[in-house]
């Protein structure tokens, strides 16, 4: 029987509850895609990476915590996570169109292929998916 086992990519970072770690977490995302030679959808993983840490810090990460983003590469697949320490259960809720926020999880449903929730102790993890196609994904270019 031949087997081939192609083990997943992963790359991970902690970030404090400040408003301004979303853009180091979008910049670690695409140094991350980067690294992994992932082209494709590169601009809808950011933009869910940008909304899921956006979530994270407003509804998620009590004072004095913080937030970790996790990337993986596997299958043809990137898989970003975001985990924080917070109570509740995210949902995609009706918003009026004339709001400032509210569309976070909204654009991820609209733009991953799947996205959803993990439960842990303490808090929550919410995650998406993107397919790559065919070729899209080739090894780390820099290495992790």
């Amino acid at each position: 029987m031949n087997v081939e086992i192609h083990p997943a990519l992963l790359r991970e970072r902690f970030y404090p509850r400040s408003r301004q770690t979303v853009r180091p977490a979008r910049e670690f995302a695409a140094e991350t895609l980067h690294a992994w030679g992932v082209t494709c959808r590169r601009d809808d993983v950011l933009l869910c990476v940008s909304g899921l840490a956006t979530n994270a810090l407003l509804h998620g990460v009590p004072p004095g915590r913080g937030y970790r983003l996790r990337m993986l590469l596997f299958d043809g697949m990137v898989r970003v996570e975001v985990a924080d320490s917070g109570g509740g259960r995210p949902r995609v809720g009706r918003r009026d169109p004339g709001a400032e926020g509210g569309r976070g999880l909204l654009l991820v449903a609209a733009v991953a292929d799947r996205w959803g929730t993990l439960a842990r102790v303490p808090g929550k993890v919410v995650w998406c998916e993107f397919g790559l196609g065919p070729g899209a994904a080739g090894g780390p270019a820099h290495g992790l």
